[in-house]
C-alpha cells in the first residue's frame, strides 16, 4: 500500500535531486509517495516487504539478468530503480526489476539516471500493494513506452503479463514465462519464482 506523506509538489528533476538516493519512494503527479519500505517522515509505521518478496525479486532479477548478460543484450537493474513514466504530470515509479537494451541505453559508464523507458519492468506484489494501484502502475509503465510489464504475485503464485498492444496473460506455476516481444528466446518456469 502506498501512502502520500508529503504535500509539497515536486517536479521530476526536484524529486530525483532530493530522493534519488532513496528506495521505496515514488513521485505520483508531483506528490511524494512512500511505498512502505521506509519510515514515514511524519511518524507511524509501514509494513516492510516480507522475506518472500525479496526472494521472488531476486529470482526474477537473476533469471532476466542471466539471459540478458549471456546474450549481451543490455542492462538489468533492481531495487526500485526510478522510471520516469510521465514528465508532464511529474510521475516517477520505482521498478523492482527492469531491462533496457543497449539500443535504448548504449554500453558505457553506468548513468545516474534512466532517460529512456526500459523494454521490460517486473513488479513483485507486496503484501501492502492494492491491485488498483498495481494496475495503475502497469498502465503508466506501458503509456511511458515500456513494452512488457510482468507482475509476480507470491501469494497466488501467479504471473500476469501486460503488453503495450493491450494483450494480457495470466500464468500459473505450471506455465513457462516467455517474453518474445522484448527477450526472444527467454523462458523460465513460473514455478521457479516460488520454489
Amino acid at each position: 500500500m502506498s501512502t502520500t506523506v508529503a504535500e509539497e509538489r515536486l517536479t521530476v528533476a526536484e524529486f530525483l535531486k532530493k530522493y534519488g538516493h532513496c528506495s521505496g519512494v515514488e513521485l505520483v503527479r508531483g506528490r511524494v509517495v512512500w511505498a512502505g519500505r521506509e519510515p514515514r517522515p511524519t511518524g507511524g509505521e509501514f509494513r516492510m516487504p516480507e522475506f518472500k518478496h525479496g526472494v521472488v525479486c531476486l529470482r526474477a532479477a537473476r533469471a532476466v539478468s542471466a539471459f540478458v548478460d549471456t546474450n549481451k543484450l543490455g542492462w538489468v537493474a533492481i531495487n526500485d530503480t526510478f522510471v520516469t513514466v510521465d514528465e508532464e504530470s511529474d510521475t516517477v515509479r520505482g521498478a523492482d526489476v527492469l531491462y533496457i537494451s543497449y539500443a535504448r541505453l548504449p554500453k558505457g559508464p553506468v548513468p545516474d539516471e534512466l532517460k529512456s523507458p526500459p523494454e521490460l519492468v517486473v513488479e513483485v506484489r507486496s503484501p501492502t500493494d492494492r491491485w488498483s494501484q498495481l494496475f495503475g502502475k502497469v498502465g503508466e509503465y506501458l503509456n511511458a513506452g515500456v513494452g512488457v510489464v510482468v507482475v509476480i504475485d507470491p501469494n497466488t503464485e501467479t504471473v500476469s503479463v501486460y503488453r503495450d498492444d493491450g494483450r494480457q496473460q495470466i500464468l500459473t506455476s505450471a506455465d513457462p514465462l516467455t517474453i518474445p516481444d522484448v527477450l526472444p528466446g527467454f523462458t523460465v518456469p513460473v514455478a521457479q519464482f516460488f520454489e
